[in-house]
């Protein structure tokens, strides 16, 4: 496979996990429960955006990819499109999405493909996302009661969307897999350890199957979500600032 069809095969997924995360994230504006919180997602989401835009350019056009593409043709994860829910919700998809894409740039960032320059940006950003992500797991898990509750139904609810994670991509054949999930569930049940949680059972597969999202096929919430996303850039086409 040539530069060029690794470019090709791996923008699109990595991208678009980063966008619609972003997109996630910036809905709690004006809704996050402390000031200081507010501020720290919206980082975040920042960090995501960036990271978005530098992987849908490589791919061509950044805004027709984020704007004109249908459904169908977008290749994120499923658990990243879910719904904020409860903070306990966000942040449990937070955490599980933080540590995966961590190790995943972690290992893209010694590498000598086209996203080793990027990987190696996104490290230090998503090094911070998973602090946040582990330190307000531990504030929950080890709070009261009903953040304890809270933070552990999150957890249930969104497992089953984390086997599609460690589906290869086409495009980053270098990654171990196998190696990236055993880290993967290393550094969650060493921070739900921490925070008085177990990690959750039952099967880790989407609402289809496995690797679903990354054949474009999306969960109910998704479309909403676009729509939202599209609406002023579809309403004005060509407009400018």
């Amino acid at each position: 496979m040539t530069s060029t069809d690794v470019v090709n095969a791996a923008t699109l997924p990595l991208g678009d996990d980063a966008l619609i995360l972003s997109h996630r994230l910036g809905e709690w504006a004006g809704h996050a429960p402390v000031l200081e919180e507010e501020v720290a997602l919206a980082n975040i989401a920042l960090d995501l955006l960036g990271q978005a835009r530098v992987l849908l350019s490589m791919a061509g056009d950044e805004d027709e990819l984020a704007y004109l593409r249908e459904e169908r043709s977008f290749r994120n994860l499923q658990l990243v499109e879910q719904p904020n829910g409860d903070f306990a919700h966000t942040i449990a998809r937070q955490l599980y999405f933080s540590l995966y894409q961590h190790e995943l740039y972690g290992e893209l960032a010694v590498g000598e493909g086209p996203f080793g320059p990027l990987a190696a940006k996104a490290v230090k950003e998503t090094a911070y996302h998973r602090d946040h992500a582990e330190q307000w797991t531990l504030r929950l898990g080890d709070g009261t009661e009903e953040s304890r509750a809270r933070m552990r139904a999150a957890l249930d609810g969104l497992w089953k969307y984390t086997g599609e994670m460690f589906q290869p991509v086409d495009g980053l054949e270098g990654v171990d897999w196998a190696a990236l999930e055993g880290r993967w569930l290393a550094a969650l049940g060493e921070v739900l350890g921490r925070a008085g949680l177990a990690l959750p059972e039952g099967p880790r597969s989407g609402a289809w199957a496995a690797g679903a999202g990354r054949q474009g096929l999306h969960t109910e919430p998704f479309g909403r979500l676009l729509a939202e996303m599209q609406h002023l850039h579809r309403s004005h086409p060509g407009a400018s600032w």
